[in-house]
């Protein structure tokens, strides 16, 4: 039987005379000085990170929760994801080139942020002072950035992140599997230009990413070739893909056919390889890019007849806004691969570890 965490939040005096169990200290609405004052220190669960390495790393502690700043709004998480990204970041197993850079970022020996987890779905729990788009009990979903902090009971995001009002026919956890691969594909859709009518192939057809592709680009109008292996191929059909290549069976990249635009959201496809299956003026967007495609890339774009686009994704409120809208109109659906209870994070590393998760693995966390 599945263990659910708790829905209260533990209190604990400054003073160390009394801990009590609450269901709700925060004020509706925050004052910063006050909350400074308050006589308690609000605890929540998280799944904390000790270190870099294996996903038993990972385990469930009572930390300190958050509180808003004047801009922030705090949100109660009812669901997560890991995403392939917490997974690097977990095990330092960072893209090619970035080894020292990503150290310098989140910590060269451990982590300074100890809670992974970037997309959120939740109801709002409090605001803060200078907050006006959002108030208490609104169900939003979206992305915390580079904070992160999603793995826990509560979590802060910027009032004018990347962040919008959950729609009302959708779950929480099916809201929190949209948003990494929804953002990135109309992040990179955006950058490329993508037009009616255009062939497009997504390479890592399956994974959060490319579901998120395939139906983009057919509501977009493109024809779409997915490329996974044989057991996904029902699962890709079914989302809209014209045609499907079976990466054992066949190298797309073998000069036989062309696309508009290649999307390599695996890191296997660097410029001289997916040369060839390039049309005149086409574009190879390298989601999972290393340094030295990054560097690479406006000289390629510069000296070839194509387009190369890579390097970080831009997070905008719009991006979850169209996803909202499109998911309410049943032109777009999440897809789940597995779900685990917040305890199980280590599973759910795992099960991303594999490399054979189909779509998202979600976390049910309060």
């Amino acid at each position: 039987m599945r263990q659910i965490v708790a829905k209260t939040v533990l209190h604990r005096d400054v003073g160390g005379d009394c801990a009590a169990m609450h269901t709700r200290c925060s004020q509706s609405r925050v004052d910063r000085g006050a909350a400074a004052n308050h006589c308690c220190v609000a605890m929540m669960k998280a799944a904390v990170m000790s270190g870099y390495g294996a996903p038993s790393v990972l385990a469930l502690r009572d930390v300190s929760a958050p509180a808003p700043k004047d801009d922030e709004i705090l949100v109660r998480v009812r669901a997560s994801t890991v995403s392939s990204g917490d997974a690097r970041v977990r095990a330092a197993n960072f893209p090619g080139g970035f080894e020292v850079i990503a150290r310098l970022v989140f910590g060269w020996t451990k982590p300074r942020q100890p809670v992974l987890g970037v997309d959120v779905a939740g109801v709002v729990e409090a605001v803060g002072k200078t907050v006006v788009d959002f108030r208490p009990g609104d169900e939003v979903f979206g992305m915390s950035g580079m904070g992160m902090g999603a793995h826990a009971e509560l979590c802060v995001i910027s009032s004018k992140g990347c962040i919008a009002r959950k729609p009302a026919g959708l779950s929480f956890e099916q809201s929190a599997a949209l948003t990494f691969g929804g953002t990135t594909v109309l992040d990179f859709f955006r950058r490329a230009r993508l037009a009616r009518g255009e062939r497009v192939l997504v390479n890592g057809a399956s994974g959060a990413v490319g579901v998120a592709a395939i139906q983009l680009a057919k509501h977009l109008g493109a024809h779409v070739t997915a490329v996974c292996s044989a057991r996904n191929f029902e699962l890709v059909e079914s989302l809209g893909a014209d045609q499907v290549i079976d990466y054992n069976a066949r190298d797309f990249a073998d000069g036989r056919e062309q696309w508009d635009v290649v999307m390599d959201t695996v890191g296997n496809t660097p410029y001289r390889r997916s040369k060839r299956a390039l049309r005149d003026r086409g574009r190879l967007l390298l989601v999972l890019a290393t340094l030295r495609d990054i560097v690479t890339a406006p000289w390629f774009s510069w000296t070839s007849k194509h387009r190369v686009i890579a390097g970080p994704v831009e997070e905008r409120r719009e991006y979850v806004e169209t996803l909202a809208e499109l998911a309410r109109e049943g032109r777009i659906r999440a897809v789940i691969d597995q779900e685990f209870a917040l305890e199980r994070i280590a599973e759910a590393h795992a099960v991303v570890d594999s490399g054979r998760k189909r779509g998202s693995v979600v976390l049910r966390v309060s």
